[in-house]
């Protein structure tokens, strides 16, 4: 069943990295994610659906347009294996549990948030304000547990947790504004909401591990000379890959921390 699990939660990856590909384009610029259908930035042909295959299509055609020969840009694919393969690693991670629908949606907000990020140095509210309702209620599902034993504790831990996880970064921004934007504070909030659901000791080293992994990047581009000390470097990148850090190694590592220094 793991297997299974993995490799058709894996291929629905795919499909969504094609959608989040969409997402990371027009969201920023205002634009319906809907309507009107992917097409050709060069020569504006509506792309075929037999060319929107994900990864396929793109081998297929040799990175280039059918109609007008303009190069289709790599991160297109990319985005879209990388998604089945996170996709797919979640689920050999959470198993068929509740949770599962709960990580998908965060891995794939995390995709999309950490690219438009690096593109304009902007986490849009569109993104991130809807994750409140919706991850809430996915993982209210899984503290739900149908079918299981219901732990609704997890539940009003992560309630806690997205109030305390943006109570200190919006501390962070008040006194150092320059450091980071309020779109950090908001998004802040949604990864305390699931750290918390996980424990404390995750909500900690999520929490963390950005700035840990945050700071070691900022320092190798500070010593490879391609950036300086007031360059501008975005962290919701790092807040999300913290999140994960947390999400998946975070009780056992605070645990073994509190081990050491119980010794």
């Amino acid at each position: 069943m793991t297997a299974a699990l993995v490799v058709v939660v894996g291929i629905f990856g795919l499909l969504i990295g094609s959608f989040l590909n969409v997402v990371v384009w027009r969201v920023p610029r205002g634009e319906s994610v809907a309507h009107p259908p992917s097409a050709c930035p060069s020569c504006h042909h509506a792309i075929r659906a037999r060319d929107n295959v994900p990864v396929v299509s793109w081998l297929l055609l040799r990175g280039r347009c059918r109609d007008c020969g303009a190069p289709i840009a790599v991160r297109y694919p990319l985005v879209e294996a990388g998604t089945g393969v996170l996709f797919a690693l979640t689920a050999w991670f959470a198993g068929l549990t509740w949770i599962l629908p709960a990580l998908l949606y965060l891995g794939a907000i995390s995709i999309a948030l950490a690219l438009i990020d690096i593109d304009v140095k902007r986490l849009p509210n569109a993104i991130v304000l809807p994750a409140y309702p919706v991850g809430a209620a996915l993982l209210a599902l899984a503290s739900w547990n149908p079918g299981g034993t219901s732990d609704w504790g997890a539940l009003l831990r992560a309630a806690l947790g997205a109030v305390v996880l943006y109570a200190v970064y919006f501390v962070i921004v008040l006194v150092y504004p320059a450091g980071m934007g309020f779109g950090d504070v908001k998004l802040a909030g949604v990864l305390g909401l699931y750290l918390g659901w996980f424990g404390w000791g995750s909500l900690v080293v999520g929490w963390f591990a950005a700035f840990l992994l945050g700071g070691v990047y900022a320092i190798g581009l500070l010593v490879a000379g391609r950036a300086g000390r007031k360059s501008g470097i975005p962290f919701g990148p790092w807040m999300l890959l913290g999140a994960a850090v947390g999400i998946v190694v975070g009780e056992p590592l605070a645990q073994w921390y509190l081990g050491v220094l119980g010794a």
